[in-house]
């Protein structure tokens, strides 16, 4: 591989996971060109990572707009122009990380002879000319990444999702965090926030915890999130101590507060697993889902209750009851938190 398009679109969780792959490519060929699509407002978990010499941004928002407005020749052209930027780089191997058929087609587009998918679905088998399927340890982090490698022949070495902060990004979040009196390391970061119900802790437990947190740790509780999670995050601080900085950050921003934090403690989602790859204690809390049990890291915790009915995904079975996560207390998760603590200052 001497240019090789890593295709890996979306979403924030699963960019983190994927991310260790770079790596393994820069490992096994030293001077390789490696690139990564991703859709736009994503780019800044990758720019920065020193196995990544170019990252492209796929324009997917703009692309949905024209196709809303029925601007189809206007799309079309946007299609065409993408196209050509693409091949102009002249991969000789794609990698699609994604396996759905958006991600084959973006894939295609590229112009690379040489097209393997993981576990490619949706039809994006055809456009492959090579689909491996997917396998490794469910138990361990980035584990379908970890086997992809693998069985492309990767030097996997230290297979752990890591993060490189920018610099602006770190100038941004200091700036944000000292207008709030927030020193590096004085804070917990909580990230409640998902796009699936069933996924969600309980708002009267996250307000519980930050009490026990401040009386217990003497750390500051950080709320962070999308925009849309600022309602929900208003309800959470309910006028209280906690820091509500939800919809206030980019998502390098965001990384940046987390990078500088003493704990994070979150659902299964995006900013929580961006606290494992940035090797900060961490908290998950799975119910629904279980995406690893392992972080690879001393100072990572996981609480999942293994009920029967878990992980129901996108399917729960329970009305709403959300047992999985309900029966998770606030001072399990402050115990697991000065484990990892505890971890962290081991070394």
């Amino acid at each position: 591989m001497k240019r090789v398009l890593v295709v890996r679109t979306s979403a924030i969780g699963d960019i983190v996971f994927a991310t260790p792959l770079a790596a393994a490519l820069r490992r096994t060929y030293p001077s390789a060109h490696i690139a990564w699509l991703v859709e736009q407002g994503l780019e800044g978990l990758l720019v920065g990572d020193p196995a990544i010499d170019q990252v492209i941004v796929w324009p997917k928002a703009e692309w949905a707009r024209l196709w809303r407005t029925h601007r189809l020749g206007t799309l079309l052209r946007a299609v065409r122009d993408f196209r050509a930027r693409l091949r102009a780089e002249r991969f000789d191997t794609a990698l699609d990380l994604q396996g759905l058929l958006k991600s084959a087609v973006l894939a295609f587009l590229s112009g690379a002879p040489r097209r393997i998918g993981l576990d490619s679905r949706e039809g994006g088998r055809l456009l492959m000319t090579q689909s491996l399927p997917r396998g490794g340890p469910i138990e361990r982090i980035s584990s379908e990444y970890l086997h992809f490698a693998r069985l492309l022949g990767l030097d996997t070495g230290d297979f752990i999702p890591r993060l490189a902060v920018a610099a602006a990004a770190e100038g941004q979040a200091r700036t944000l965090l000292d207008a709030q009196g927030l020193a590096s390391g004085r804070y917990a970061v909580f990230a409640p926030f998902t796009t699936r119900p069933q996924k969600h802790w309980f708002e009267d437990a996250w307000r519980e915890l930050a009490d026990l947190i401040q009386r217990s740790l003497a750390i500051t509780p950080v709320l962070l999130g999308a925009p849309a999670d600022r309602q929900a995050a208003a309800r959470i601080a309910g006028g209280g101590s906690m820091v509500d900085l939800t919809g206030r950050t980019s998502l390098a921003q965001a990384a940046a507060v987390i990078r500088q934090a003493a704990l994070v403690i979150g659902v299964d989602t995006g900013l929580t697993h961006i606290g494992v790859a940035l090797n900060r204690p961490t908290i998950a809390l799975f119910g629904s889902t279980r995406p690893y049990l392992d972080a690879c890291r001393p100072n990572a915790r996981v609480i999942w209750l293994g009920l029967d009915c878990s992980p129901c995904r996108r399917h729960p079975t329970c009305n709403g009851a959300f047992t999985c996560l309900r029966n998770i207390s606030p001072a399990r998760v402050l115990d697991e938190a000065q484990m990892a603590l505890a971890a962290e200052r081991a070394g």
